[in-house]
């Protein structure tokens, strides 16, 4: 082990260190290419090194870094929220800059909680979430969050807010098929509800589409059209997670979009700043904020790097690239090409139990056995082999969780930048392929033993 003042994901283990990216590729010092088909972490969505993210933050950072949000304003955080208001065709009318994914979970969590207690409603603040879904690492992000593995150190200090079964047709939790199901998974929020007390719930967050908990999880046509009549009904609002999935990533601006309903706040992150700089944001209706404007005029959050102007600038360029160059419907159908080559190698490889997602937010849920769909047992750590072995052949992509129990269960993202061609997509797919035949063939080489 090289000597490093780092705390790294593991302690002990060595990581390559990185030299450079271009486009979809990334290069460590020993000058080794990796496809870079995961974004890193579903991050990097436009690619490395692109000049005019660059000289926008060139630009501003001759002009000014950093003000101080209880100060000042700025041009570049004021036109990114105009932006972005106007990208949600006016549906989210305000917004607050934060730096990361997790702290923009919690500011909407605090927002919803706050949208009540200006109303004279302090007995409405649970915040219901689904198992296998993942919202932040903080102690009230990951409250938010059903992800057992991130949940279990820290389980004594969280809320029990996950409460209600993922939208999983692979796995029906409720053991149906879709649509004789009549969304099941969707219509037991009701039931949380009744159980909870309505009187006690300030809202309900959803990933529209599962990332690391459960790897690009979808729901059916219809789920979210019940989710929002539900949390109407009952006086709740509806937090939409975009933080891996917003700005384009499933083949539209925001994946809620799909099912033709809007929440009553959103949070973006990874899509705004495409890895060029920190940048989240927490986004609110009008709805949610007009009790707050119209009580103590404050939402309690902030940061001290809270709406930066350097970072805004960023924010735009990078939503000006992906206007610019179409880069939406690249994603739509690049993600349709790349779902039809992955059906292919699952007929090689039974290891595939199941393919999932919209856009270039592809899951891939791994199996020991594709017809009983039996998990490998944890003890095999077959995501962590399969990521290993695929950085190894210069392919990097993305663990997730699968599996109900949020124990046994693997899967792997892919969700290369909107950028990739069609050939660098056959690359991606023959490497994977290469993988998959590896990882299969030492397994059997194990059994024989």
């Amino acid at each position: 082990m090289n000597k490093t003042h780092v705390i790294k994901p593991l302690l002990d283990d060595d990581y390559p260190v990185i030299s450079y990216g271009k486009g979809i590729y990334l290069y460590d010092q020993d000058g080794k290419r990796y496809i870079d088909a995961s974004s890193g972490a579903v991050t990097a969505s436009i690619g490395h090194g692109v000049k005019e993210i660059i000289d926008a933050m060139t630009d501003q950072a001759q002009k000014v870094a950093f003000v101080y949000r209880s100060q000042f304003t700025s041009d570049p955080t004021e036109a990114l929220a105009k932006k972005l208001c106007e990208l949600s065709s006016n549906h989210f009318q305000w917004s607050f800059f934060v730096n990361s994914g997790t702290e923009a979970t919690e500011t909407a969590m605090k927002t919803a909680i706050q949208h009540f207690q200006e109303q004279g409603k302090p007995t409405k603040t649970k915040v219901l979430s689904r198992w296998m879904s993942y919202h932040g690492i903080t102690i009230g992000a990951l409250s938010m969050s059903g992800h057992v593995g991130r949940r279990k150190r820290f389980s004594s200090l969280l809320e029990d807010y996950p409460s209600v079964s993922p939208p999983y047709c692979y796995r029906c939790p409720f053991h149906q098929t879709y649509p004789s199901c009549n969304l099941a998974c969707a219509n037991e929020l009701e039931t949380v509800i009744k159980r909870t007390g309505p009187e006690h719930i300030a809202a309900f967050i959803t990933e529209p589409i599962v990332g690391a908990a459960g790897a690009a999880l979808t729901p059916p046509p219809g789920y979210y059209e019940v989710i929002r009549e539900i949390c109407d009904k009952y006086d709740v609002l509806w937090i939409a997670d975009e933080v891996m999935t917003g700005v384009g990533r499933t083949g539209v601006m925001f994946a809620y979009e799909h099912w033709g309903v809007k929440p009553d706040i959103m949070t973006l992150g990874k899509g705004v700043g495409a890895g060029y700089t920190p940048i989240a944001v927490t986004l609110a209706s009008s709805k949610t904020i007009e009790p707050i404007l119209n009580g103590s005029k404050l939402i309690m959050s902030g940061h001290t790097l809270s709406a930066n102007p350097l970072s805004s600038a960023v924010g735009i360029a990078v939503l000006t690239y992906i206007e610019t160059h179409d880069l939406v419907q690249e994603a739509a159908l690049k993600g349709d090409y790349l779902v039809g080559e992955l059906k292919k190698l699952q007929l090689l490889y039974p290891i595939i139990g199941d393919i999932r997602g919209k856009g270039l937010l592809i899951g891939l849920e791994l199996v020991q056995n594709p017809k009983t769909k039996e998990p490998f047992s944890s003890s095999e750590n077959m995501t962590a082999r399969v990521i290993s072995k695929a950085q190894k052949n210069g392919l990097l992509l993305y663990p997730s969780q699968a599996g109900t129990d949020g124990v046994e269960g693997d899967g792997i993202i892919i969700a290369p930048p909107f950028t990739i061609t069609h050939r660098q997509l056959d690359e991606v797919v023959d490497l994977l392929s290469k993988t998959l035949h590896e990882v299969q063939n030492e397994k059997l080489r194990n059994e024989v033993k």
